[in-house]
């Protein structure tokens, strides 16, 4: 198993994760937090207001809306709808996620950073048609909110990505709102274990094959079938019209493949794709060695990528 030499020493002190992390879900979502606490302080790069807008179900949605602090009054920006990773259960619930905070920051954008419903509380569809309202207000709003809706991404990590993946088949085939963009970091988009690298990886200090399949049993439920497209984005047979797209995948990853694979029938649909693949790199690394160059590099070059699709 080849690791990235700055992140070996990272990998050998990790302690195994939980068989089952969804086992005990609220000790699940606290040692992620703890995790993300180091980075959940205030930033002075922006500016961060909540919004509550309806839900789909007859709920409320909680929204923060985060501006560069040197934002000009009346400046239209771009705007992205920045969807949290974690399994659809868990994630940065403690307010902005830093990497809703960088991607305003470092492209320079109005970010939207949805509070979908979790699971296993609330299933599939219940967070996809969270987002999807979500980047539907924020189309909707665009001149209140200061954004060109010429000039709308989507973007997220793990599972954030395969709700972002979903946005873009829903707005295609619900006649909108027009995204222009997609950025999709480490992407969980294949309910299915075939590929070699879920198979392959199991190492359990790490996100492995098995966690998977554990993360699609709880956002899907007990005894479910065949998922739907907007589940799970890889099993949508058309790919056509959809957004240009960027996708990060990792080495150490058991989402790499379907990430590649993805990548490959964007192509293959004629979207434009940026593929970055970091080889000896597990799953969210940039959490556990936030410092190393090889995760400043791999963040640098997915804010680069959002910033020249919105700024062309």
């Amino acid at each position: 198993m080849y690791v990235h030499p700055e992140l070996a020493d990272v990998l050998a002190a990790l302690p195994d994760r939980p068989a089952d992390p969804y086992a005990d879900i609220e000790a699940t979502r606290a040692g992620f937090a703890a995790l993300m606490a180091p980075r959940m302080g205030p930033d002075p790069r922006v500016t961060v207001d909540r919004a509550v807008i309806p839900g789909p179900d007859g709920d409320t949605i909680d929204l923060h809306v985060i501006r560069p602090a040197d934002a000009a009054e009346g400046e239209v920006l771009p705007g992205i709808l920045y969807i949290h990773g974690g399994g659809f259960a868990y994630g940065e619930l403690d307010g902005p996620s830093p990497m809703a905070r960088d991607a305003c920051a470092e492209t320079r954008a109005v970010v939207v950073d949805a509070r979908y419903r979790l699971a296993p509380e609330h299933r599939f569809p219940a967070g996809a048609e969270d987002c999807y309202a979500a980047l539907r207000w924020m189309a909707d709003g665009a001149a209140g909110l200061g954004v060109d809706p010429d000039r709308i991404a989507v973007a997220g990590a793990s599972a954030g990505a395969c709700l972002s993946a979903a946005m873009t088949l829903m707005a295609r085939d619900r006649q909108g709102p027009s995204i222009a963009y997609q950025c999709l970091l480490i992407p969980l988009l294949d309910d299915r274990s075939t590929t070699a690298s879920r198979r392959n990886i199991t190492d359990r200090r790490i996100i492995n094959g098995p966690g998977i399949t554990r993360t699609w049993d709880n956002y899907l439920g007990p005894g479910r079938e065949e998922a739907p497209p907007y589940a799970a984005p890889a099993r949508a047979e058309d790919l056509r019209g959809l957004p240009p797209a960027y996708a990060l995948t990792c080495g150490l990853d058991p989402l790499r493949d379907e990430g590649v694979d993805y990548a490959r029938r964007l192509i293959e649909a004629d979207v434009p794709v940026e593929l970055h693949h970091v080889p000896g790199a597990w799953h969210f690394f940039e959490a556990f060695a936030p410092e190393s160059a090889v995760a400043r590099s791999t963040t640098a070059h997915w804010l680069r990528a959002l910033r020249a699709a919105l700024h062309p």
